[in-house]
């Protein structure tokens, strides 16, 4: 909405990795110029770690686009998958519609494939993210896959990309033959202050702005300070940082905008917060979000046009009760929360009466309803149908999740899942209605 306030042709910090905003700061250009080259010696394990946030999978993105053409280059994003499935998936990249119903004639099956791709002057990357999440045992599996080769060459690698906690995990002496074979180990550090700046100025010009610079040093500072450098951070930050300066109809942005920026992002200072005067952009009674909603419409908007009819409440599997959503302003028509609730309640009797073997794509999730709405709003429309809106546990904790589709297989759900457009909602992956049951929906 603040885009021909500023000038700009898009927005220039969304949080979706997308590889024309790569930037070469913090170090980020001699790492991936690095991970080309353990690649390009096609043996050992690769590993990446970073905190939460600090751009790895824009690195991962970025090194799978810049490796040559004579490289194939398979993604695994979901830690979850059991060996079998990581099988599947692999082979589902590489082109197998119809994996073998054994692990074994699965193994073969992939051998074969690399084999012949060897043969024709090809080689295999596996690119795995979210590594720490991974259980031992399917870790060690990863190693065997590197087993696979001919008398002088390996016939897959293996990059893996992981939090802090990978370290941990690798350091459990019953995988310590894995650990042995990681060659190349790269840690993605915190940008510092002064490399912020250039991340924030590199983003603009991306985006189209050519005017004086928008975040001057004190700005650069605040910003610094309240992301700890992490780019995911610095990302969510920024773009509400221009909101707040939009709502105040001002093109001098200060660092009492950040501070209301991180006040809304739910971001807290390791350092006492600045003074905020008062001013018109501050808008005290409703808040930043307040402010967003009534400078372009209410994104909650979009439920009414995707709800679901609700079901009895008793014929449904009990989910989580959800929570109640900030009240809106009085000039602002917010969508009742039952909307969102009947939904869920919808989704969960769904989920109790598909078949196991469903797949589904879940697209983003949110920790309440008002961010599950502006998530929607956000998605592009050309996406899977039906859209479903659940309420309950991801990763452990309560939250409102996205989910698009309704596949039979994995095959027809992974080719519906690479066609999706860029979203700043996240990473999308794929869920079984069985699996969903057990982990997704609070227990009775």
């Amino acid at each position: 909405m603040y885009f021909d306030f500023f000038g700009l042709k898009e927005a220039p910090f969304r949080i979706t990795p997308n590889t024309e905003y790569w930037h070469d700061g913090g170090q980020r250009g001699d790492m991936l110029a690095a991970l080309r080259y353990a690649i390009g010696q096609g043996e050992g394990i690769v590993k990446v770690v970073g905190e939460v946030g600090s751009g790895k999978t824009m690195l991962c993105r970025k090194l799978a686009a810049s490796l040559p053409d004579t490289i194939d280059s398979v993604y695994l994003g979901n830690p979850s998958l059991d060996a079998d499935d990581t099988l599947a998936a692999i082979l589902a990249d590489l082109g197998v519609a119809d994996p073998a119903p054994t692990r074994q004639a699965r193994l073969a099956q992939l051998n074969t494939l690399l084999l012949a791709r060897h043969a024709a002057g090809r080689r295999v990357v596996v690119f795995v993210e979210e590594a720490q999440g991974i259980p031992l045992d399917n870790l060690e599996f990863l190693r065997l896959l590197t087993n696979l080769e001919t008398a002088t060459d390996k016939l897959l690698q293996i990059v893996l990309f992981g939090q802090p906690e990978l370290d941990v995990q690798l350091a459990d002496p019953r995988i310590r033959q894995l650990k042995d074979r990681i060659t190349v180990s790269l840690q993605l550090s915190p940008l510092s202050e002064a490399e912020v700046g250039d991340y924030l100025r590199a983003r603009l010009a991306v985006a189209g702005y050519r005017g004086p610079d928008l975040f001057p040093p004190a700005v650069v500072a605040a910003l610094h300070r309240l992301s700890g450098g992490l780019s995911r951070r610095i990302n969510v930050l920024a773009d509400k940082t221009l909101l707040a300066a939009y709502a105040g109809q001002t093109h001098s942005l200060t660092p009492a905008h950040v501070e209301a920026a991180a006040g809304d992002a739910e971001l807290v200072s390791s350092a006492p917060p600045l003074p905020r005067p008062r001013s018109r952009w501050l808008w005290p009674a409703i808040g930043l979000s307040a402010a967003l909603a009534l400078a372009g419409g209410v994104a909650w908007l979009t439920l009414t046009r995707t709800a679901v009819s609700a079901t009895p409440a008793q014929s449904v599997p009990r989910v989580a009760p959800a929570p109640s959503p900030a009240r809106a302003p009085a000039a602002v028509d917010a969508v009742p929360v039952a909307t969102l609730a009947d939904q869920a309640r919808a989704t969960a009797a769904w989920l109790a009466t598909a078949p196991a073997d469903t797949h589904v794509i879940q697209l983003a999730s949110a920790k309440d309803a008002a961010g599950a709405a502006v998530l929607l709003e956000s998605l592009s429309g050309d996406r899977p149908q039906p859209t479903r809106v659940l309420y309950g546990l991801s990763q452990g904790r309560p939250a409102w999740m996205l989910l698009a589709g309704e596949f039979p297989d994995r095959a027809s759900a992974l080719a519906a899942l690479h066609k999706l457009p860029d979203s700043a909602a996240g990473e999308p992956f794929l869920r079984t209605v069985g699996k969903m049951r057990t982990v997704v929906l609070a227990p009775e």
